[in-house]
């Protein structure tokens, strides 16, 4: 891969990690790229202000198709963002050695029975396995989501009313 065409690349990594895709995979006949970003939540399929066109033009211009023209304003808009403060190379998980509670349905999640109710659990109650954390509803069905493992709600991923998918953290539980 030539100079210009690995920065390009370079360009549209530092592009997709400052819009918050999580992956992205592209495949023609002489080029396929395949990026996933380690300990990243999955993300909508486009990233937000960028259309199919752009996404196009940025790889076309990573492939060195020429089209970096249209390519260069998304990067250029995603270069503030990506100016930040970098993260150190080692950071440490706050929820290291918890265990997720991930959502077993597609749905809305609830805190709690009813909107004027006490929520179900809080960050620093104590959990025993089956008892109900949160109701996901699906399809006007309410199911109620239990702990499986015993210990202290660390942390609340989701805020009430919010959609959830399947297999998306929903609390992190300490033993």
């Amino acid at each position: 891969m030539e100079g210009k065409n690995l920065q390009e690349l370079r360009e549209l990594v530092e592009f997709l990690k400052a819009s918050g895709i999580a992956e992205f995979e592209m495949e023609r006949e002489d080029l396929k790229v395949a990026l996933r970003f380690a300990g990243a939540a999955p993300a909508a399929a486009a990233a937000p202000g960028i259309d199919a066109l752009q996404m196009a033009a940025l790889l076309a211009a990573a492939k060195g198709g020429g089209a970096a023209a249209p390519a260069a304003a998304p990067v250029a808009a995603a270069a503030p963002a990506a100016a930040a403060p970098a993260a150190p190379a080692a950071e440490v998980d706050p929820h290291a050695g918890a265990h997720i509670v991930k959502s077993p349905i597609v749905g809305t999640f609830y805190a709690a029975p009813s909107p004027d109710a006490e929520p179900f659990v809080a960050v620093g109650d104590k959990v025993a396995v089956g008892k109900v954390l949160c109701i996901v509803e699906a399809m006007k069905l309410m199911n109620e989501i239990e702990s499986d493992a015993a210990g202290e709600v660390v942390k609340v991923f989701v805020q009430p009313g919010q959609p959830v998918e399947y297999g998306q953290p929903l609390f992190a539980v300490k033993a």
